[in-house]
């Protein structure tokens, strides 16, 4: 496909247009560092989806299973997930009927944390005590990003301190990160008393709630994107950029992979199949980022 980049020969990748995808990656090239940045999901896209056969948890999991939930607090949290996550990845719902249903579920859940007073303090041993992993190579990833000066804008619906607290923890936190997500509001002890707005869910990761950052107007230069996500809602991410050149999108497929491989390949450029790497990422940056 692209010699330069050996990882896009792995088993775990797959592409259906694969001239298409050969020029965006030669466009990227071509239009050089300066004009690049890359916009990714957090939780399963840059944390890994399993790990030895279990699942990792996402930054809301991590919360949820803590210490610092009550048991009652961890059941009725489960039953949300039970609840709404089939709906969430059901592949026959229409975006419109998610949504709300989505909305309703994240509500939910913010509530029953603010109910357990949560201290901000807490934080960082509750991840410290996680099984959270980022994926690997993700230290040549953030590293390659930071050294080159590109932007790393990281759009989440998941919960913004724990996220950015598994950064800090890996050490790889650089000056070029910028995070978007559901961040906690705590009082003047330190217990959390709400979740800061607009409140971001899988389907409304796009402009909507991008209104008032300004993000991408600073970067109006930085045509070129890659977009990283897992699932369907990561497709709108980039929707805040004022002119987009080229945008190459890489979709992890982590779960359900026959049924929603279809899905994926119309709408993802690369899709990598149960890979839990970052090195077909890594491959494509260390090509264009090598001039």
């Amino acid at each position: 496909l692209c010699p330069q980049v050996p990882e896009l020969e792995k088993a775990t990748v797959r592409i259906r247009q694969p001239e298409r995808v050969r020029g965006i990656i030669r466009s990227l090239r071509e239009q050089g560092v300066a004009k690049l940045q890359v916009i990714s999901d957090f939780d399963m896209t840059l944390s890994r989806f399993g790990c030895n056969g279990r699942r990792c948890p996402t930054s809301h999991n991590i919360l949820d299973t803590s210490r610092v939930i009550s048991e009652d607090g961890k059941k009725k949290l489960k039953d949300l997930l039970h609840y709404y996550y089939p709906i969430e990845i059901d592949p026959n719902r229409t975006l419109e009927e998610k949504c709300p249903l989505m909305v309703e579920w994240w509500t939910k859940a913010h509530e029953l944390l603010v109910q357990q007073k949560i201290h901000k303090g807490d934080i960082a041993q509750i991840v410290r005590e996680s099984e959270a992993m980022l994926r690997d190579g993700f230290e040549e990833f953030f590293d390659q990003l930071h050294k080159n000066n590109v932007p790393l804008f990281i759009f989440s619906a998941g919960v913004g301190d724990i996220l950015e607290e598994i950064i800090r923890q890996a050490n790889v936190f650089h000056s070029n990160v910028n995070v978007v997500s559901n961040y906690m509001a705590f009082n003047d002890d330190g217990v959390l008393t709400h979740f800061k707005g607009p409140l971001i869910h899988t389907y409304n990761k796009n402009n909507t709630v991008l209104q008032g950052t300004g993000y991408f107007q600073q970067l109006s230069t930085r045509t070129s994107i890659i977009l990283l996500g897992d699932s369907m809602g990561d497709l709108t991410m980039a929707d805040g950029v004022p002119s987009v050149e080229n945008i190459l999108k890489i979709g992890f497929l982590n779960d359900k992979v026959e049924e929603r491989r279809r899905k994926y390949l119309d709408s993802y450029d690369i899709v990598l199949e149960s890979d839990e790497t970052l090195e077909v990422v890594n491959g494509i940056l260390r090509y264009i980022l090598t001039v």
